[in-house]
């Protein structure tokens, strides 16, 4: 049995020649299916402010009803990514990367139509379950297409298309905002992935393993349930400014038992959806969990900037896109280039500086306010970015060589369903963080205002702003207490996100490889890989 450390381990047969000569166009495809993938989250988040403004310029959405927008989306992609690398595994990873790339397409035109933020959010978890089987195909498909020694450069480019995404997102956002209504960001996905599929079917090869395991629809269950249980209790507790709530306490408890339940069940089984066998490897295991703390500390400092620069610096949705932009240069600079750092300095020095580099701009964010320069913030995402390369692509090439190239579609679910995790708790956690701490400070400013009207301008600054419109000059004063109980909401959200990041650098330190092995033994278990192959 191949266990996680072996990072010799037989890789499967050699990339047919023929597949070998246009694998770098195949990459190409799989990152245009990858962009919309990322594309997607991206852009809502420059949206997030206009789907809470009132009919008919947005949907009126809720704090709460915004968080689940984006979470209905990651916890549906999280919760079937193991089935999705299951199916993609004994079906054909190009026959799940078409099937998820046509639902993902669909749930996009019917989000664009949404009449309200239920739909929306029903619509989002449509395009969640084509995202499923579109990102972890993308992965297996690269590994079976690319001989190991050129793996690592070829993830690197991935993981720079995932910045690629993240700076189109926002800016293409944005300008869709400005000129079209808010429909028009989900709309934007239909050309994408007809042009996707048109050259996937062209150019893709069908991979799969040829020893499947059979699918666990019980495990599915289990993990969904306990997800969305534990991540609910989460936004219910945010909301109502009361963790000790006995309805959130009940949610929580629930979620993390059923989540328990599942990690028994997949132990036992004999064709679980994740071998949990494999969480007994320390360095999978921190590579497994510094993926999942980065993409915590993104969604969440995202999730708050996008009001930080729209309600607090009053810039436009195109403006918003355009200054997140160094955070997603960076990532599109260094991941493709993070390979060379991790060649001289080891996967344990440069992980671990990514993530200290992330906690001290996550722990910046504490610093600003309403006339900070622009330009710190600009600074602040740029090395934000520059962090999360040198973390996202060495961690992303411990995980995927760690298993047999069969199994890549497993492995490559693993890795995506603690990236959604993280992303999903980072803005269920970190959202209700700002929604308490802006409520606890906005509270004693709202005694004026009618019983009706003062739960409602409690829940975010968009709604104590739409309060203070809609009451004309009595609202004015309002408008100061706002901005600074967000800012303060903000200081206090970052700090926690900075703590999470603090800890995420504490395991890849204590677990993480250091520096690479000599040329001499390097070669050798090349020569070894391919002899096993």
């Amino acid at each position: 049995m191949t266990t996680p450390a072996d990072p010799a381990a037989p890789t499967g047969p050699r990339v047919p020649e023929a597949v070998h000569r246009r694998r770098w166009a195949i990459l190409g495809v799989l990152m245009l299916s990858l962009l919309i993938v990322v594309l997607d989250n991206s852009i809502l988040n420059v949206a997030i402010k206009t789907i809470s403004t009132p009919a008919p310029t947005g949907l009126g959405a809720t704090q709460s009803e915004l968080e689940w927008a984006i979470n209905a989306y990651t916890l549906v992609f999280a919760g079937l990514l193991f089935t999705a690398g299951l199916l993609g595994d004994r079906l054909g990873r190009k026959k799940v990367l078409l099937g998820g790339l046509a639902v993902f397409g669909i749930g996009s035109a019917l989000a664009a139509f949404s009449g309200s933020p239920g739909e929306l959010i029903i619509f989002r978890a449509v395009m969640g379950l084509g995202a499923a089987f579109v990102m972890p195909a993308t992965l297996a498909v690269l590994m079976n297409v690319f001989e190991r020694e050129e793996q690592p450069k070829a993830i690197g480019i991935w993981a720079g298309g995932v910045g690629l995404a993240i700076a189109i997102g926002p800016i293409t956002g944005g300008a869709l905002l400005d000129h079209f209504w808010w429909g028009s960001v989900f709309l934007v996905n239909v050309p994408i992935v007809l042009l996707a599929l048109a050259l996937m079917l062209w150019l893709v090869p069908d991979s799969r393993d040829p020893h499947p395991g059979r699918i666990d629809p019980v495990g599915v269950v289990l993990s969904v349930v306990g997800l969305v249980l534990l991540v609910y209790g989460i936004i219910e507790g945010g909301q109502h400014a009361d963790f000790t709530d006995v309805t959130v306490l009940a949610a929580i408890g629930a979620g993390l038992a059923v989540l328990v339940v599942f990690v028994v069940f997949e132990k036992r089984s004999d064709h679980p959806s994740i071998d949990v066998t494999y969480f007994r490897n320390k360095v999978f295991s921190a590579a497994i969990a510094a993926i999942a703390l980065v993409f915590f500390a993104l969604m969440g400092v995202t999730f708050f900037s996008v009001f930080y620069t729209q309600s607090v610096r009053g810039y436009s949705p195109l403006q918003t896109g355009l200054l997140m932009l160094p955070l997603a240069a960076a990532q599109l600079i260094f991941a493709p280039r993070a390979r060379l750092a991790v060649d001289r300095f080891g996967n344990k020095v440069t992980t671990t500086a990514g993530m200290l580099v992330i906690a001290a701009m996550l722990a910046a964010f504490a610093t600003l306010d309403a006339r900070t320069p622009i330009w710190i913030l600009e600074v602040i995402f740029f090395l934000m970015g520059t962090g999360m390369a040198h973390i996202m692509t060495p961690v992303s090439v411990v995980i995927m060589q760690a298993l047999p190239r069969e199994k890549a579609g497993s492995a490559s679910a693993l890795s995506n369903t603690f990236r959604q995790v993280g992303g999903a708790l980072g803005v269920a956690v970190l959202g209700s963080v700002l929604s308490t701490a802006y409520r606890t400070g906005i509270e004693g400013k709202l005694g004026a205002l009618p019983p009706a009207l003062r739960h409602t301008a409690g829940e975010s600054i968009e709604a104590t702003l739409g309060v203070a419109d809609g009451l004309g000059r009595r609202g004015e004063s309002l408008v100061a207490p706002a901005y600074d109980a967000f800012l303060h909401a903000m200081h206090v959200t970052a700090l926690w996100g900075a703590g999470i990041a603090l800890i995420g650098a504490v395991v890849v330190a204590l677990f993480l490889p250091g520096r690479p092995r000599s040329p001499q033994r390097t070669q050798g278990d090349k020569e070894l890989s391919h002899t096993g192959s």
